[in-house]
C-alpha cells in the first residue's frame, strides 16, 4: 500500500484501485472500489465499480445492452455529473484495439459511447456503463490516501466487469492477504447507507 507524502507528486495511479478503508466516512464511498481511469497533476478521475442500479443499459443507451456484462445495468460511477456516462470495456486478447477505445490498463479502457456498438462486438469481452464519476482536484486524492481513507491496490483484468459487483469490496481486500484480508470482515456502518 502506497503512502505518499502530501505535497509530493506520486507516480500515476491510472488503472489502480482505490478501495475505501473503514475510516472513510463519506457515504458516497462507503465500501466502494474505485478504478482510476485518469490520474494526472491536475487531479484524478475514477468510477465506482460496485454500485449497480436497477436501470438496464438498453433503457438509456440504445444498442449497447448487447455488450453489457451481467448484470446489464447502469452503475453509479460517483457523485460528479450523474447525468454523464463513462463506459469501461475489456478487449479480447486477440482483437486489435477498437476505434474509440482509450486504454486505461492492459485490456481495460474507456469506450466512446458515440461509436456504433455493433462495430465493437467482436473486439470486446464486454462493457460496463457508469452514470457519473468520482473526481478529485490536484493533490486531493493523494491527501485522502495519506490520511488512510483509501487503500491503493492493483486491479485484476476482471475487476471492472466483475460478475458479482456487490462482493467486490471484500473480494479485493481478501485477495491481498494479511491485515488487509482482515479488513474485509469489518462490520458495515448502518449509518453510512
Amino acid at each position: 500500500m502506497e503512502q505518499p507524502r502530501v505535497g509530493r507528486r506520486m507516480e500515476s495511479l491510472t488503472g489502480r484501485l482505490l478501495v475505501a478503508a473503514p475510516a472513510l466516512k463519506d457515504p458516497n464511498f462507503d465500501r466502494t472500489v474505485v478504478m482510476l481511469v485518469a490520474h494526472e497533476d491536475d487531479g484524478a478521475l475514477g468510477v465506482v465499480l460496485n454500485r449497480a442500479t436497477e436501470v438496464p443499459v438498453g433503457e438509456v443507451l440504445d444498442g449497447w445492452d448487447g455488450l453489457a456484462i451481467e448484470p446489464g445495468v447502469l452503475f453509479e460511477g460517483g457523485p460528479v455529473q450523474p447525468d454523464s456516462a463513462i463506459c469501461l470495456a475489456r478487449t479480447r486478447p486477440e482483437a486489435p484495439m477498437p476505434p474509440g477505445f482509450q486504454q486505461v490498463s492492459g485490456a481495460v479502457g474507456t469506450v466512446d459511447l458515440s461509436a456504433d456498438p455493433a462495430a465493437l462486438i467482436g473486439a470486446l469481452v464486454g462493457i460496463r456503463v457508469f452514470a457519473g464519476y468520482s473526481g478529485w482536484s490536484a493533490g486531493q486524492v493523494e491527501e485522502e490516501i495519506a490520511e488512510g481513507s483509501w487503500f491503493v491496490l492493483d486491479a485484476l483484468p476482471g475487476d471492472p466487469l466483475a460478475g458479482r459487483p456487490d462482493d467486490l469490496w471484500p473480494m479485493v481486500l481478501r485477495r491481498q492477504g494479511g491485515m488487509l484480508a482482515a479488513v474485509a470482515h469489518f462490520p458495515a456502518d448502518p449509518a453510512a447507507n
